[in-house]
């Protein structure tokens, strides 16, 4: 249990920010979730994957930086999404 003033904000500042790390997390497994049906679902190329493509590397890249994934994560699932791609 938390004694001085300090660690008990530090408390409370931890969990604000697991649940908020939780929410990013969950945002991005569902983003990449629907981009991966919307490509097995897909005929061809279109403009509309492409664009979300973008959306989600960019996303992905913003949760690097953020320090919620790894940089190798990261990068390994961006090539494998465009990999994915529909040709």
């Amino acid at each position: 249990m938390a004694h001085t003033k300090s660690t008990k904000k530090r408390m409370k500042t931890n969990e604000v920010r697991r649940q908020r790390n939780i929410a990013r997390r969950s945002r991005v497994r569902h983003v990449v979730r629907d981009l991966r049906t919307a490509m097995a679902g897909a005929d061809g190329p279109s403009e509309e994957l492409t664009t979300n493509l973008l959306q989600v590397t960019s996303m992905l890249d913003r949760m690097t930086t953020k320090g919620l994934m790894h940089r190798n994560q990261v990068a390994r699932l961006k090539s494998r999404l465009t990999a994915h791609m529909p040709s």
